[in-house]
Formats: structure tokens, sequence, C-alpha cells
């Protein structure tokens, strides 16, 4: 019972203290399972500090694997997307940007023309067909770029355009001389420093020492190995045998 007062503040103010405390039993009193509303921190359960703590929830759960394409280089290795990739980049690093020098026509080398380029390595290639039956061994070695090197230098000293002679020392440098190329040819690096400074204006000559430089290479390392070649002893056989019978 609320005692007489003067005023009614004070009688409003006690009601406003017991609906306040009524509240209170009332929360403390429901079960764990019913009640909805916020929780504070005091009366939080440690599971379920645990379940919200930051260091739980930096974890994954084991259904949600990571990207492996965002963490780990070598299970980018095996990706699928850089594999695609890497065989587009091989498959153009393949591709020859200068067209590619089909074999000279010539006609049939006599037994004589075949006996001379044994005797010297200016007189094979300054022969057609001895051009060719070297390249044809050149290619069982690997080493077909050499003598495509040196086509292509000839041909560029023939050009007479300017924008012809630029376009063409461009396609021949990519081709042969740059490091990134799977065709460069063998070059030290005085005769790489001299082309380099001359592709600003580049000349009819301007791979010169460096076709020097192949020419020299194939005639002491391919040409001996030519001579004793299969392709050369069945050339020589072939002549000698159709010259016997004619």
């Amino acid at each position: 019972m609320i005692p007489c007062q003067p005023s009614a503040w004070r009688a409003q103010r006690l009601e406003l203290m017991l609906s306040v405390s009524e509240k209170k039993n009332h929360t403390d009193n429901l079960d764990p399972g019913e009640y909805t509303g916020p929780i504070s921190a005091d009366r939080e359960s440690p599971m379920a500090r645990s379940e919200t703590s930051p260091s739980r929830a930096q974890h994954p759960s084991p259904a949600q694997k990571p990207n492996t394409c965002c963490f780990c280089w070598c299970c980018c290795c095996s990706c699928s997307c850089l594999t695609i990739r890497s065989e587009e980049g091989r498959r153009k690093a393949q591709e020859t940007k200068l067209e590619p020098f089909p074999c000279e026509t010539c006609t049939k080398p006599t037994v004589e023309e075949i006996k001379q380029w044994a005797q010297s390595f200016d007189k094979l290639m300054k022969n057609p067909a001895g051009r060719n039956k070297f390249r044809e061994f050149l290619q069982t070695e690997y080493s077909e770029e050499n003598m495509l090197f040196w086509l292509a230098c000839e041909d560029l000293k023939k050009e007479m355009n300017k924008s012809c002679i630029e376009e063409k020392a461009r396609l021949i440098y990519e081709d042969y001389i740059s490091i990134l190329s799977p065709k460069e040819v063998s070059l030290d690096s005085r005769v790489r420093e001299v082309i380099n400074r001359k592709m600003q204006e580049p000349t009819p000559h301007i791979f010169e020492d460096a076709q020097l430089q192949i020419y020299t290479l194939m005639h002491r390392d391919s040409y001996p190995r030519f001579l004793n070649s299969s392709v050369y002893r069945s050339l020589l056989q072939g002549g000698s045998r159709s010259s016997s019978e004619s």
C-alpha cells in the first residue's frame, strides 16, 4: 500500500521502480532456451564466446576450401587456366614472324658439283642445290635457324626501299637476334651491342658481322659433319650411280 502524500509525483516514482523490478525478475526466471533478446557479455556462455572470437572466425570450415589459385604458386602450376595460358604463349613463341624461306628451286646437281662441295664450304654455299642439301642436314641437327638467318641477311642486302629495310631488319632481329626468340642464333656480346646501336637506323648491311659469325660457325662446326653424314654420302653415291648408268 502506498501511503498518502501531498503530491502525486512520489507515487508515480514508486510505481516506476516496481515496474522495472518486476521486468528484471521475469527475465531472470526465464528458461535459457526461451530468451531471444540480446545477451550481455558477462552472461554469455564460454562456448558462444569461442564461436564468435576472431581466431575462430579466421579458420574456414573443411567444406570451404580456399581457392588454390590465390594462395599457392605450386598449386597454380597445375591450374588449367595457367596451363592454357602457357600453351598459348609457347605456341606464339614458336611462330615465325618472317615468312619461311622455301627450298630454292634448282636443277639436279651433277657428280662434279657434288664432289666440289667437299672441296670447300664456299663452293657448297654458292650452289643453290648445295644450300638445300646442307639445310636438310641442319634440320636433323636442329640448327636450321643458322641457315635461315644467313638467307634472311642475303635477302635484306638486296632490298632498296627504306621502309622495307626497316621492317625486314626488325623481323630478323625479333626472329634470330632477340634472346626471347626460340630461333635465337649464337652471337657474342660485341656483335649484339653493335646491332642494338644500328637498329636505330638500320641499313641493308646491319647484320653483316652477325652473318659472318654464323657463316664461320656453320663452316667449322656443321660442315665437317655434313660431309660425313648419310645425307651427303647417299647423294654422292646416287650421283655416281646415275652417271655410270648413262
